[in-house]
């Protein structure tokens, strides 16, 4: 199953269009709620995940939208979890030792921007980078979680940009809440894809792209921290509540300049762009 995200309503993505949830409710004589953010704190995700399922010939009759244009994933995730230096070799990039438990921060709902959303470089920073890396988006309240069955409380995968003043966070790592924090600084989306249909996540690749082409990938497998151990990580830090976001690590960040197009690409997953802004040059 593929959701996206129309604003006033959620859309689940099928073979024949976009067909937005208060559509397939008047379609199928449903009451799913209809916001991506509504439906998974209702705590009905699996059960709708299973009804679309069950119910593909009904809904491929539904009208599609015209014109999609999806926006960020989820409007108010209660928490955004990200980890950093978890591929080896973007450590080296960053002259760090491979670190011996995740590193992780947090970013305000506030940085949230959507696919092709501008994502704007602020004034008190020379050198913001953008990181490509697989979300991990949580479906259900859960605690304590063991390696071998964390990723049931995953509702699906998306795309992720994250971004860094990363020449802040490099005066002092105690910087890092705000080299991290800024607006426009997490864009996610445009896809909601359950595991199911995504397959190994070992086995996905993750790649950082600017301008179209390709800066740096990396296959999850070679994660130092692999995505169930992130969720369950996470589960013993903290309760993980439906909608919250991990951002599990990127193969490798590269420097924004004013103008340019950042991307994140995942087989199976989906792609997602943003146009750059410098806000010294052009302050708008």
């Amino acid at each position: 199953m593929r959701l996206v995200n129309l604003g006033p309503t959620a859309a689940l993505v099928l073979p024949h269009g976009t067909v937005p949830l208060d559509v397939v409710n008047a379609h199928a004589d449903a009451d799913w709620p209809t916001g991506l953010d509504a439906l998974l704190d209702s705590g009905r995700f699996e059960a709708f995940h299973a009804w679309v399922r069950r119910s593909g010939d009904a809904l491929a009759t539904a009208p599609a939208e015209p014109d999609p244009r999806p926006g960020a994933l989820l409007h108010h995730p209660r928490k955004i979890l990200g980890v950093g230096l978890n591929y080896a070799e973007h450590a080296g990039d960053l002259g760090e030792q491979r670190p011996e438990e995740p590193a992780t921060f947090m970013k305000p709902a506030t940085s949230i921007v959507g696919p092709d959303d501008e994502v704007l470089i602020p004034p008190q920073s020379e050198r913001t980078t953008g990181e490509a890396e697989l979300g991990l988006i949580i479906g259900t309240r859960a605690r304590f979680l063991d390696e071998a069955n964390a990723l049931e409380a995953v509702a699906g995968a998306t795309t992720i940009i994250d971004m860094t003043a990363e020449d802040i966070l490099q005066r002092n790592p105690r910087f890092l809440t705000r080299a991290k924090s800024f607006e426009t600084f997490f864009s996610f989306g445009p896809e909601l894809v359950t595991l199911d249909e995504v397959g190994d996540l070992a086995q996905l690749v993750v790649r950082t792209t600017i301008d179209g082409a390709l800066h740096r990938e990396n296959v999850v497998a070679n994660m130092m921290f692999s995505p169930a151990y992130l969720v369950s990580f996470f589960s013993h830090v903290m309760t993980l509540e439906p909608g919250d976001v991990i951002s599990t690590g990127t193969p490798g960040a590269v420097v924004l300049r004013d103008g340019c197009v950042v991307g994140c690409e995942i087989d199976g997953v989906g792609r997602l762009s943003n146009p750059v802004r410098d806000l010294k040059l052009r302050p708008g």
